[in-house]
């Protein structure tokens, strides 16, 4: 497979992916605002999620999803994300099913329908960011039942979990900044909870263990859970899968990131919770986020002749 096509399919899960987490970020703080405003700013996320250069501030929860929904000026907003989601999938319609092409141009047709901001603003906004999460759904859904199993899908995952590890370590860092600035121990939970709500793991939490949000309990579920599909070991494990399917099709050559990948997955797997208390949780993220920063420039770098 060409490297363009390589890396449209890629980027094209990214973007996607990225957008739903956003999403999933936006609806999480909106409740945990309307509850506690004090602990759950807006500020994070803009900061976190503003790429646009300009300075934008805000603790109107309309405002601010509203600039990260629609602003044209901010590469992460869902409407840009979508945007080039749509154009990468365009380039390689003949690599991907019909019924995802459809359902990617359904999505960015919605969301440039002409009184979609006049929604968000009238109506109640939770049910804004859920039809939006919709489209997602049914992209994840489209994708799964209908994209056959070969180099393009293997791509596409590729794209979807290297994405995914970096919103969970992006979303507990900006948690753990949060948590740094109270010694409430209710307080933590809160931010613990919250976190938990904003990657999905909220239920499955409560169902294995029946107690409070312990970090302990909470790291261990986000970080090494083996059945949790956004835990880091989880999606790690699934990146790795991906890249071997893609060397034993010749789709790949083998090189430093089956080595990359087998050593984060070591890491994440064998690091007891005393290991990481000791190291530091946010030093312990920090270096994740290194190794994943050097797998996807190995990748980038190897196999493909340019980035997005």
């Amino acid at each position: 497979m060409l490297s363009r096509v390589a890396n449209n399919l890629i980027w094209l899960e990214r973007y996607m992916e990225r957008g739903n987490g956003i999403l999933s970020l936006l609806k999480v703080n909106f409740y945990a605002n309307q509850d506690s405003p004090e602990l759950f700013s807006w500020t994070p996320i803009i900061q976190n999620y503003n790429a646009s250069g300009e300075d934008f501030y805000t603790e109107d929860a309309i405002k601010c999803i509203e600039f990260m929904v629609f602003n044209l000026n901010n590469p992460n907003s869902i409407l840009n994300l979508v945007t080039k989601a749509r154009e990468n999938a365009r380039s390689v319609q003949e690599h991907i099913s019909r019924e995802l092409w459809l359902c990617i141009n359904n999505y960015y047709l919605y969301l440039t329908k002409k009184n979609l901001v006049e929604k968000l603003l009238e109506e109640d906004p939770i049910v804004f960011l859920d039809e939006l999460k919709k489209y997602h759904l049914m992209y994840n859904g489209t994708m799964d039942m209908t994209q056959e199993r070969g180099p393009s899908y293997y791509f596409m995952n590729v794209g979807k979990f290297l994405e995914r590890v970096i919103q969970i370590s992006d979303f507990t860092a900006m948690k753990l900044m949060e948590i740094a600035k109270t010694s409430d121990s209710l307080e933590q939970s809160f931010y613990w909870k919250n976190l938990l709500l904003s990657v999905g793991g909220y239920q499955l939490y409560l169902k294995t263990h029946k107690s409070s949000f312990q970090e302990n309990h909470v790291i261990r579920m986000i970080f090494q859970d083996k059945l949790f599909p956004r835990s880091m070991y989880y999606c790690v494990n699934k990146l790795s899968r991906h890249i071997n399917q893609l060397i034993e099709s010749n789709e790949l050559e083998r090189n430093n990131t089956e080595f990359l990948l087998g050593k984060l997955e070591s890491t994440i797997k064998y690091t007891t919770i005393e290991g990481i208390n000791e190291l530091g949780l946010n030093n312990f993220i920090l270096g994740i986020k290194e190794d994943i920063k050097n797998i996807s420039l190995s990748i980038n770098t190897v196999y493909f002749s340019h980035s997005n």
